[in-house]
């Protein structure tokens, strides 16, 4: 498949506590690191992991057109995650009531919703992977402490 369109700008990353969001939990060090993420972000780091997550997603241009005139772009957000090491990330979606909001004109069906939903959940994954792989040269601060298990004895 495919989407062949111009690359959105970055969002610009809120100080927010991951913890608020519901499809997130951050353990442990609260610097979220969101100052460096957002600088990989304008660096390259988004257009690199956008056109990667564009050439093979399902998100048709109808679909985007969506995302971008609800502007679901700069709802996403970034953070360093030092506890599992990782990039964390919350995707922007349109919620369970969008036909009872009337969002958008030409969101009219679950199939839909649920089209952008998924590519969005997508794009934030591959937009992690991409500056944890290919940007952050940090290592996490964590210690395990000395008293865990030793599983492969």
């Amino acid at each position: 498949m495919g989407l062949d369109v111009a690359t959105p700008e970055p969002p610009t990353l809120a100080a927010v506590d991951p913890n608020e969001y519901e499809d997130a939990e951050v353990v442990g060090d609260t610097d979220y690191r969101r100052d460096e993420l957002e600088a990989f972000l304008r660096e390259g780091a988004w257009e690199a992991a956008f056109d990667q997550w564009a050439a093979t997603t399902d998100v048709d241009e109808t679909d985007w057109r969506i995302v971008e005139e609800l502007d679901l772009i700069a709802r996403y957000d970034f953070f360093w995650d030092d506890f599992a090491d990782r990039v964390g990330y919350h995707a922007p979606g349109l919620p369970e009531d969008w036909k009872e909001r009337d969002l958008h004109p030409d969101l009219d069906s679950w199939s839909t919703v649920s089209s952008i939903n998924a590519g969005l959940t997508e794009l934030g994954q591959t937009v992690c992977e991409v500056l944890k792989n290919e940007y952050i040269d940090w290592e996490a601060d964590f210690d395990a402490p000395d008293d865990l298990p030793d599983f492969d004895a």
